[in-house]
């Protein structure tokens, strides 16, 4: 059985001799502390009782013995912890799996020409082989060139096809970034670095919210959005119109878009009344 934090943080008050009104703190867990005379009920007026602990020993012991826990406040704390680890978790619990731990974050890198970074204050040069990628763990110390330009790419088949696609990024050095697996790890990665980022996803109403509401509302200026020179011939002649009109009512309203970028975007599009999807780009 888990020791859940709410009745973690009460049996931490009674221990510092506080009483808790027993409407407040219930459940067979409690039931069975005050069965066995751990936790002790006194009446407050005619209706009303409160728990409270003389033994503070008695307590502790019984926490020990049934949950694992030597200390209710390094529980407490490890409970809060974002960055707990499975070690640390039975350390605190005995128990690896006492709350959900992350044990893989970071994300996936790749480059069609060599980049030298730094890893943890250590030389890295990512240049992952054709069909392989790098995955970065300890991405809170990996720190690339300051002249490159972050491209985060939507679309697994773009990241996996970047060689493909070069002549779209030949003004700039990219290092490509994946947010699959889906987490908050690049977004924080990249409100800490002065690099530039550039938001590489579908042509369409999604892929604009995706960028507004996951990037540029946390990156400010840093960020913009990728649109090729010819995408007007592109939506012409591979634009999905099926697709523009299921979108429609979930794009963001242009008016309230400052972006000169994404302006002109959403301009394109409904003009020709069609989105484009990315991964064409690897065909071209």
């Amino acid at each position: 059985m888990k020791l859940p934090l709410k009745i973690a943080l009460a049996l931490k008050a009674l221990t510092q001799g506080e009483t808790i009104p027993q409407s407040q703190l219930k459940g067979p867990l409690i039931d069975g502390m005050i069965s066995e005379g751990i936790i002790l009920r006194k009446l407050q007026g005619r209706t009303k009782s409160a728990l409270y602990v003389n033994d503070v020993n008695a307590l502790t012991g019984y926490v020990q013995n049934h949950f694992g826990i030597a200390d209710l406040s390094d529980y407490i704390t490890g409970y809060s912890n974002e960055e707990l680890s499975r070690s640390q978790a039975i350390e605190i619990a005995s128990d690896s799996k006492f709350k959900s731990i992350r044990t893989f974050k970071g994300f996936l890198v790749n480059c069609y020409a060599p980049i030298r970074s730094t890893l943890n204050n250590q030389p890295l040069v990512i240049n992952p082989a054709t069909g392989t990628f790098a995955f970065i763990y300890d991405f809170e110390n990996f720190i690339p060139p300051p002249q490159v330009t972050i491209v985060g790419i939507e679309n697994p088949e773009n990241f996996r096809h970047i060689e493909k696609q070069q002549s779209y990024f030949k003004n700039i050095q990219p290092l490509f970034v994946s947010r699959y697996p889906q987490s908050k790890d690049l977004v924080k990665w990249l409100i800490n670095l002065p690099n530039p980022y550039l938001h590489f996803g579908d042509f369409d109403f999604e892929g604009v919210n995706i960028y507004l509401n996951e990037y540029k509302k946390h990156l400010g200026n840093k960020a913009s959005f990728f649109i090729p020179d010819n995408l007007a011939q592109l939506l012409s002649a591979y634009g999905n119109a099926a697709l523009y009109n299921k979108q429609f009512k979930r794009g963001p309203n242009p008016e309230l878009i400052e972006e000169k970028n994404i302006k002109a975007l959403l301009s394109l599009l409904h003009a020709h009344k069609k989105v484009l999807e990315q991964e064409i780009l690897i065909q071209l």
